[in-house]
């Protein structure tokens, strides 16, 4: 059975880019972080156990492995085939490994010292102000959004976004300006939860202090949320992530 027929019966679609959730016009960049998070839902670390994910895994690999190709992705936009024969799907790769060249596993310490480059910067406020257009002034989703952003961050992202409205340089929705102070003790409140419940993880772990442990797990537990995930990998993936090399072309 070939790989659209695969498609078709374990996703219900026989469109490469439906089944990442994606679209033709997305970019190298969109399918790679795509296929990222379609992926990590059937990894095979999550139920190694379950037949039908690590088929679904697999086939995966191998729609990112086409889309991925701009040989091979030419040839499915203009006519909507694919080559069952080229090596990039080649029936005995290991889809696992391959996956694990594209994602290599960050760490916490990643993390704590692209927080130290990434705070304060232009690109910070950049997206800052990119969440709130994007969520019209919903600090919820705001705050959520942000990379390597906890509750003490609050007063300095709304500043941020204070300054720009001052300034004329987005607009002053209602939600953000008129934001009563019950939603934002309620996310407050969300916040001191989550921190109560990093405190009792590092005691059950037998975490010290000596480190700042939990500042580092508060710090991966944020960041490693779909939205803020897929963000922060493409600003990482270039200095962790080796280059994906070219397939061989397919056979004729």
């Amino acid at each position: 059975m070939g790989l659209i027929e695969r498609c078709n019966e374990l996703f219900k679609t026989s469109s490469l880019y439906e089944v990442l959730g994606t679209s033709k016009q997305a970019t190298e960049a969109d399918i790679r972080r795509a296929y990222y998070k379609v992926s990590l839902k059937v990894h095979p670390d999550r139920a190694p156990d379950d037949e039908l994910a690590t088929e679904k895994f697999q086939v995966l690999g191998k729609v990112y492995a086409v889309l991925s190709d701009a040989e091979q992705k030419t040839v499915y936009d203009e006519q909507g085939i694919v080559d069952e024969e080229t090596d990039a799907l080649s029936h005995d790769r290991c889809w696992e490994d391959y996956w694990r060249v594209l994602f290599p596993q960050i760490t916490v310490q990643d993390i704590v010292e692209f927080e130290k480059k990434y705070k304060g910067t232009d690109e910070e406020r950049q997206d800052v102000l990119q969440f709130y257009v994007q969520y019209k002034g919903n600090m919820d989703a705001i705050m959520e959004s942000t990379l390597c952003c906890s509750a003490d961050d609050e007063p300095r992202i709304c500043s941020i976004i204070q300054e720009a409205i001052d300034k004329k340089e987005v607009a002053a929705f209602h939600a953000f300006t008129k934001e009563s102070e019950k939603k934002k003790k309620t996310r407050r409140k969300r916040a001191d939860k989550e921190r109560q419940e990093a405190e009792e993880m590092q005691k059950e772990m037998g975490l010290g202090d000596e480190d700042d442990s939990l500042t580092k797990m508060i710090k991966l537990r944020q960041t490693s949320r779909d939205k803020n995930f897929n963000s922060f990998l493409s600003n990482l993936e270039e200095k962790y992530a080796p280059k994906a090399g070219k397939s061989k072309k397919a056979k004729k």
